[in-house]
């Protein structure tokens, strides 16, 4: 079976092509810089290709992924289903579905609470149904592995009657690579998904913490939208709403100004002045620069906090896990982040933490809750619930 799996973001559109005989990609790569100067690379087996183009817009970007793909398809097979990533499935959507009209309607309704991501992915809908009009599309919601959540852990404190009325409750995201890491530190730990108290950490240019117990997401991080909790690369995270109140009136900004600036112009980007990318931020902290070590040092801050939330929360945990563009490849923010954890029984291994490469526990054997890195495969996740 084939399965083409798509990922239409606010400004790029990655693509996957599988072949679940045996889980192996065929063909991966991405659109990106949508609306800037465009770019678009992507990779099959020994041969790629990286070019400059323009993509002014969505569209733009989907022909010429719809193009490649149809190209690509190996001789006598065809694409089975195609899976999308929908950032958010509101208050309806707990588990992926197919696509219908309905579906459509409501993904495309649902921008109210992912109004960067939900039109993208709804784009990205439309343009594949019109190139593969004759075999199901399946959306894969990120906020579907959250739907666990109690109802103490997602309300919010505003009159209940504005809550039921609006859907305002706490959604949650990357809910694709919470499951798949979960899944993966069992197997790392060897033991059941079902006996485990898991954090993980899904760290990059977003970040969202969560709390799993025994394989359902009882907490994380990010709330209606993905805005909340952690501070990310040009994200705030968590803010006093009251802010928002003193920057319209001092600022006179509008509400397009306001989110403009909370989603693309704050977070590790707006406190360091220096860069969203934590590499450029950690070369710049060495050299002294003060306002990058503030930026590191607070997501550092930020993460180690919701992992003792999250001990509460599940109380106790067995094992804390990293992924994502950061958690996987920086062994300072796995180490700054553990060597405040010593309360819990995280006893580090420097020498495993420092090397380099794929899914490994960097915890002792000693250790009282054990440490991992697995790197995220969000897009395997994507293909494995269209075929389900």
């Amino acid at each position: 079976m084939l399965v083409l799996v798509l990922n239409s973001g606010s400004s790029s559109v990655k693509f996957n092509l599988f072949d679940m005989t045996n889980e192996r990609p065929l063909l991966e790569g991405m659109a990106e810089r949508i609306g800037v100067d465009g770019a678009f690379h992507w990779t099959a087996g020994a041969e790629q290709d990286q070019r400059d183009l323009p993509l002014p817009n969505h569209e733009s970007a989907l022909l010429e992924v719809m193009e490649l793909v149809s190209r690509r398809i190996p001789k006598g097979r065809c694409i089975n289903v195609v899976g999308h990533r929908v950032v958010h499935g509101g208050p309806k959507y707990g588990e992926s579905v197919l696509v219908t009209d309905e579906v459509l309607a409501d993904i495309e309704a649902y921008s109210l609470y992912a109004p960067l991501h939900n039109p993208a992915n709804a784009l990205g809908i439309r343009a594949a149904l019109h190139t593969f009009p004759d075999i199901p599309h399946i959306a894969v919601f990120d906020t579907a592995f959250h739907h666990t959540i109690p109802d103490y852990a997602r309300t919010y404190g505003i009159p209940y009657e504005l809550s039921q009325k609006y859907g305002i409750r706490r959604y949650g995201f990357h809910g694709s690579s919470h499951a798949w890491v979960a899944a993966r530190t069992a197997i790392l730990l060897a033991r059941p998904l079902r006996s485990l108290k898991l954090i993980t950490c899904h760290i990059g240019n977003g970040t969202s913490v969560c709390a799993v117990l025994h394989g359902h997401s009882m907490d994380t991080s990010m709330g209606m939208t993905p805005l909340q909790g952690v501070i990310m690369g040009t994200r705030c995270g968590t803010l006093d709403p009251s802010i928002v109140d003193l920057l319209i009136e001092k600022e006179h900004l509008n509400y397009q100004a306001i989110t403009e600036l909370l989603n693309k112009k704050s977070g590790l980007l707006g406190i360091s002045g220096v860069s969203s990318d934590f590499r450029e931020i950690e070369a710049a902290a060495d050299q002294g620069n003060e306002r990058a070590i503030l930026a590191r040092d607070l997501l550092t801050y930020d993460v180690r906090k919701f992992i003792g939330s999250y001990s509460a929360v599940l109380d106790g945990v067995d094992a804390i896990t990293f992924t994502a563009g950061i958690g996987s490849n920086s062994p300072r923010l796995r180490a700054e982040v553990c060597s405040h954890l010593g309360y819990l029984g995280v006893d580090l291994d420097v020498e495993a933490n420092r090397s380099a490469g794929g899914e490994r526990l960097i915890s002792l054997p000693g250790s009282k809750v054990a440490v991992a890195v697995v790197p995220t495969n969000e897009e395997l996740m994507i293909a494995r619930e269209a075929v389900r």
